[in-house]
């Protein structure tokens, strides 16, 4: 696979693991039931994070794009990271206790009463699912990124090398030797001759 085909591969990969995130934090992780009362309890009220730090990967993953060598491996470490706090966050909202606690914050009247729990248990499998992507997303971004092509060589100036933009004659000074090249002509001379040696 090559260097560009493994990018977008990993670009892919990342952008859809944000996705999941973004998708699971918006959701209702538990709906508790207190006799005839439901109350939903959101993944914005288990885990606050999760949301902001999908945008951060997204952001990550544009930094990515944008950097290389060293700084490019520096992005992809706090990928990782963030990938396994999203698992972990994932993983902790995903209890019951916490759906319990938030809930009887919300329906103080209902105390005394046994609770029922409902989790939606599809939420934090993708929102797990999505950060382990982003984890695997900065490992490779670590072991792998200075092989993958980036943004900014695309739009480096050319040097002053052989073919470099240096070495190109002036529009100006092109124009004026196709002139003296054709006066040349015109007056019957060889403009590729050497001049003559009494001349010089």
């Amino acid at each position: 696979m090559t260097g560009r085909r493994e990018l977008w591969t990993w670009l892919a990969a990342c952008v859809a693991g944000a996705a999941l995130v973004l998708l699971a934090a918006g959701r209702d992780w538990f709906t508790v039931t207190y006799d005839t009362r439901e109350v939903a309890v959101s993944a914005a009220e288990l885990v606050p994070a999760l949301g902001p730090a999908a945008w951060a990967a997204l952001a990550a993953v544009v930094a990515v794009l944008a950097t290389g060598g060293v700084w490019r491996g520096i992005v992809g470490a706090v990928m990782a990271l963030g990938g396994a706090g999203m698992i972990a966050g994932s993983w902790w909202g995903s209890g019951a206790s916490a759906a319990l606690r938030i809930s009887a914050e919300q329906a103080p009247m209902s105390a005394g009463t046994v609770p029922q729990v409902a989790p939606a248990v599809v939420w934090p499998i993708l929102a797990s699912a999505g950060g382990l992507l982003l984890l695997a997303g900065g490992v490779a971004v670590i072991l792998r990124g200075g092989r993958w092509p980036g943004m900014s060589g695309r739009y480096d100036r050319q040097g002053p090398g052989p073919g470099g933009a240096a070495n190109r004659p002036a529009p100006a000074e092109s124009a004026l030797g196709e002139r003296a090249l054709w006066d040349a002509l015109d007056e019957g001379t060889d403009p590729t001759a050497d001049p003559d040696p009494r001349e010089r």
